[in-house]
């Protein structure tokens, strides 16, 4: 166990900013936990959470989570405690998380893809004390995963398992108990979110109850959420999108129905829409691609569908413009962030607006900034890096001093990363990234997380990886790769190299490139940026000369 001091996850935004967004209804003193029982108090009977095998209401929502509370509290846990929680799209997903909410405990977020590098790393990061998670899920067993963290970090005191415990202990074994919940500080960090991690493994994202709970509120009031509404949690809902945009938690704020699809394939997640008539769903571009693929021939009627988001990654206008006739439904576009700053497209707004942007902010308080690379403004409709800041965007990474320095301004500004052009009424056209992220199906990868595990292959010598453009992924990843002399590796062989790291699956390279050597300059040396530019220029001259 390390000796390094406990950093309490904490984020502050200056007192004139806080005073701000409190005198103008923002942040409204709301807790997660305190959301559910009011909902739970108004309407007590309404379904609010239906999985496959699982049908609760409001008030059964709140009775188990209130167990659950309990549970962990008579396991020794203490407010301010921060549990990490890697749960599928199960229907326990919610007691879980609201009990650690109503014990004032703290959530972290880890993704069912996850493996064992990125666990070790949240958990020692998070100084988590519990893991809580599924038995299994899609054929992978999470207790034999439980236990090859808990052996890297003993810190992890409890291992509690929705499902058959094995030699855990079960969720529905936790101690019971009368203790008092504690009182929550709606200014404190509710939860911890991963990033997408422009260098290195994924940072932590620390949000306040406050922040939070506005930026799903003011979601689900521009999706038209209300208690007819049936929203699909179709994407791994631990993402940002499918959790708050409006997702499950805007859903629940506004008294729908939500529906938790254990995978997003067209007959599973047709077969949910018609069963329960869903109303809206979040997917990413792939996924509607390939639901706008299999509508014609579906068995099931999907008529309900009123709304399909698209977000995590730039959707075409090409292929934006066929959901309408394919789907029958109405586009919305989303394009956010777990850092904050989320846009939309407006469920009124024309249609070439829905079709070739990317939305406007949720809040008038949102300050968006479009730079070019001296930070001057750009004129709209010009390209250039976007910065934000606003009353749901955080000002701080968790721990991560050098990442807070690069990632914001002095003032305050985000540097999201993304190049975007900015349009009249405030509306972003996203262009890319402007760093050595891949933007993989809405899963972004840190090219050079991906190039220190590739060194480590005794046969590496040298490794880039870069993004190439996918009509399925957006973007998928490519490593180019100069072998140790003397060695001839294969790319099956590098695959599965990467997979026995413990990454998760969607970081392993799509396509693996052996080169003799990279561009240098005259000195031997050259930027990481600018040599992934260069391959990836190199790699896309090459293929449109076959």
């Amino acid at each position: 166990m390390s000796d390094a001091p406990v950093i309490e996850p904490r984020q502050v935004w200056p007192a004139e900013f806080a005073e701000r967004y409190r005198q103008k209804g923002y942040w409204r003193g709301e807790t997660m936990g305190g959301f559910l029982r009011r909902a739970a108090t108004e309407h007590p009977d309404r379904i609010a959470v239906v999985d496959p095998d699982h049908r609760w209401s409001y008030g059964e929502l709140l009775a188990r989570a209130e167990r659950a509370a309990q549970g962990y509290l008579g396991l020794g846990l203490r407010q301010g405690d921060r549990v990490l929680v890697q749960i599928p799209n199960i229907a326990h997903f919610f007691p879980a998380v609201f009990g650690l909410f109503l014990a004032g405990l703290v959530p972290v977020y880890a993704l069912p893809a996850h493996r064992q590098t990125e666990l070790v790393h949240f958990a020692r990061r998070a100084s988590a004390r519990a893991l809580v998670v599924a038995d299994r899920h899609e054929g992978f067993d999470y207790r034999d995963l439980a236990g090859q963290v808990q052996a890297e970090v003993p810190a992890l005191a409890h291992v509690v398992v929705i499902g058959d415990p094995g030699p855990w202990l079960g969720f529905d074994a936790m101690p019971a108990g009368d203790l008092p919940l504690p009182q929550v500080d709606p200014s404190r960090v509710a939860f911890l979110q991963i990033s997408g991690g422009s260098t290195g493994l994924s940072k932590l994202i620390p949000r306040t109850h406050d922040d939070y709970i506005y930026s799903f509120r003011a979601s689900a009031e521009i999706c038209g959420l209300d208690g007819d509404s049936v929203y699909m949690g179709a994407l791994p809902v631990a993402h940002n999108f499918p959790m708050s945009s409006p997702g499950v938690m805007g859903a629940l704020y506004a008294g729908s129905r939500v529906v938790m699809c254990p995978n997003p394939s067209p007959d599973t997640a047709f077969s949910l829409i018609a069963r329960e008539g869903v109303t809206i769903t979040g997917v990413v571009p792939p996924l509607a691609l390939l639901w706008m693929q299999a509508a014609p021939r579906t068995k099931h009627d999907i008529s309900s569908l009123q709304v399909l988001q698209v977000g995590g990654a730039k959707f075409t206008p090409e292929a934006a413009a066929r959901v309408r006739p394919t789907l029958g439904c109405t586009l919305q576009q989303v394009f956010g962030m777990a850092e904050g700053l989320v846009n939309y497209t407006r469920l009124d707004d024309a249609q070439d607006i829905v079709t070739g942007t990317q939305g406007r902010p949720i809040s008038p308080d949102d300050e968006v900034l479009v730079l070019d690379d001296a930070g001057q403004p750009v004129p709209d409709g010009q390209p250039g890096h976007l910065l934000t800041r606003g009353p749901y965007t955080i000002r701080a990474y968790h721990d991560e001093p050098a990442a807070d320095a690069r990632s914001f301004t002095p003032d305050g500004f985000y540097r999201t990363g993304d190049i975007v052009k900015r349009l009249a009424g405030g509306y972003l056209v996203v262009q890319g990234r402007a760093g050595d992220h891949i933007n993989r199906a809405g899963e972004k990868i840190s090219a050079e997380e991906i190039e220190d595990h590739l060194l480590a292959h005794p046969a590496v010598f040298d490794a880039a990886v870069v993004s190439i453009p996918d009509a399925f992924l957006g973007e998928r990843s490519c490593a180019f790769i100069i072998a140790q002399p003397d060695t001839s590796p294969r790319a099956p062989e590098i695959k599965a190299f990467m997979r026995s790291r413990g990454l998760a699956e969607f970081k392993v390279p799509d396509q693996v490139v052996f080169v003799p050597e990279f561009q240098t300059t005259a000195v031997g040396k050259i930027s990481r940026n600018v040599l992934r530019a260069n391959l990836r220029a190199r790699f896309l001259k090459e293929e449109e000369r076959k």
